[in-house]
Parts: structure tokens; sequence; C-alpha cells
């Protein structure tokens, strides 16, 4: 993937090494485990008992019709037991080669995520399903997460619904940035474009105009209240917007909130090359962001 030529690399980005060879995806291991499960000895005996409990049933009923149609309904639901738990074991495969073969530290089960950015405070509870920590692929410094978050409500008669809402993440935390510009955010845009400036009248936050009519249909960006357009400006450079545009993966975000960069695209993906995509392009914004606030704090050679 293409990246913006960075000048300077951030402490929290450095030169990745060569990833190691891991499973294509979550279902690569996924019929080995099926086969194996299936011809269990476990498998077999318990699913002869319930096949024969239906069919005694369906005879002492006097219909051997009624026993076949359960003994049928019973191998079904043998079968999609076997094939979801052949499933969870092919994806505990993928994601333990792949913390294995980009040396990253995978954190086991469901794990609490700080909320630093308006993405990690949605919803009324939120959670990583996967989270791997260290150098990312690109060089990034932090974490890759799968990321969840659930909204609960309640439909007309009281019964509670909980909606889950999926995104795959890339943070670390960029401190030098924070004076530079406290808020960057490049969102995916969900509205008409004639509708901004109505919509601005009501919003705290500076929306940031630029010249690229590709990146103007994918993205809507706004900084802070009080943050200066010029530092947004200088980020987001004619080469940045050519690679954010054409080069950086489909439904890519990013949030930048006190220091704190988060990465996003929509949906848990479960693919080394997605992962690592993500990861590269979240360390292209690093570099660029920690390019300009480096820019900004270091003073011009005295003459």
């Amino acid at each position: 993937m293409s990246e913006p030529p960075p000048d300077a690399e951030p402490e929290t980005v450095h030169s990745p090494p060569p990833p190691a060879p891991v499973p294509d995806d979550a279902d690569d291991t996924q019929g080995a485990h099926f086969r194996h499960l299936i011809a269990h000895p476990v498998t077999l005996v318990s699913g002869a008992i319930l096949i024969g409990v239906a069919l005694i049933v369906g005879a002492s009923q006097g219909s051997i019709g009624i026993g076949a149609i359960a003994a049928a309904a019973v191998i079904v639901v043998i079968l999609i037991i076997v094939w979801a738990l052949a499933n969870s074991r092919a994806a505990e495969d993928f994601y333990v080669a792949y913390a294995g073969g980009r040396g990253l530290a995978r954190i086991d089960g469901r794990s609490n995520l700080p909320p630093i950015t308006p993405l990690l405070r949605k919803g009324d509870s939120r959670y990583a399903d996967q989270r791997f920590n260290g150098v990312l692929p690109g060089g990034m410094d932090g974490s890759l997460c799968l990321y969840t978050y659930e909204e609960t409500s309640r439909d007309s008669d009281g019964n509670r619904e909980t909606t889950y809402v999926h995104y795959t993440i890339a943070m670390t935390q960029l401190p030098a940035t924070a004076p530079f510009l406290s808020e960057l955010y490049c969102q995916r845009r969900v509205g008409f474009r004639f509708m901004d400036s109505a919509e601005d009248v009501f919003r705290k936050r500076q929306r940031v105009e630029q010249e690229s009519e590709g990146v103007d249909r994918r993205y809507e960006i706004f900084i802070g209240e009080r943050d200066d357009l010029n530092h947004a400006r200088q980020v987001l450079s004619p080469s940045f917007l050519v690679w954010l545009d054409a080069h950086s993966p489909e439904a890519y975000a990013f949030e930048l909130c006190a220091g704190s960069l988060v990465c996003n695209v929509k949906g848990h993906k479960k693919t080394a090359a997605e992962l690592d995509a993500l990861c590269e392009a979240s360390a292209a914004v690093a570099r660029r962001l920690a390019e300009e606030a480096d820019e900004v704090a270091t003073p011009p050679p005295t003459v």
C-alpha cells in the first residue's frame, strides 16, 4: 500500500520486520476441524443415541415418517453445532498464528478499551473481542483490536433488544500532536454534501474544507473548536489527500483526540491481508501527524 512520503518517523512508528506467513483468514482451518469433530467418538456416539431416540419416539407415535423427520432434524442440529465449533477453533488458530507471525502479544478474550476518542465512547457497553499489542505491520507501536459496542433499547412491549456494532481498529499514542491539533476527525461521509453548511450551524467543531473531490465524496473532516485551520491544512497536504482517496483501505477513517489516534474500518476483519492493510494505513497517518507536529515544535535554526 502506498503511503504519504515521510520525512521523519515518530517514536511510535518503527521499521517493521518482514511479516511471517500466517493462515490467510479465520476460516483457513475450519474444514480440518470440522472433519475431526464430526468423526470424533463423542459426536458419533451421542449422535447415534439421539437419532435412535428420535426414531423410537416417532415409532411410538405410530409413524415411522415422523421418526425419520425427527432423526433428520437431529442430524441437521448436530452438523450446525459441529460447524460452529469448527468455526470457533479455526478463528482461534488464525488469531494465534497472526499474533505469532507478526510478533504481537495477544490478549485472549474480551478486554476493555480506554474511552479516548468518540468511537471508543459509543454505545452502552464496549469491548475488544480480540486485541494485539506491539509494533504493528507498518511500524506503528500500538494495539490492533476487533472492537464491539452494544446499544440497548426496548420495544413497545418492553422487551430488551441489543444491537452489536463491529469495527476493526488500530490505535496508538502521539502525545506531541496534542498542542498542534487537539482534535482531527476524518469521518466517513454519511450525508449529502449540499447539507454541510446547514449542519455546521449546530456544530462546535470546525469543518476543514479541502480541494480533493475524491476525498470530499468519501469523507468529512473536522478539527476542534479552537484548533488552527492552518495546522489541519498542513497535515492534509495534496500528497496525503491523494493517498487517502486512492490508497487507504475501503471505508477507512481515523480520529485524533488529545494525542490519541484511533483508526478504524467497519466490521471485524478476519483475513491477514485486511488486518495488515489497516495497520499499514494507520502507520502512514501516524507518521504524517507526527511530522507536522514535530515541525511546529522544532524552532528554526538560529543564524
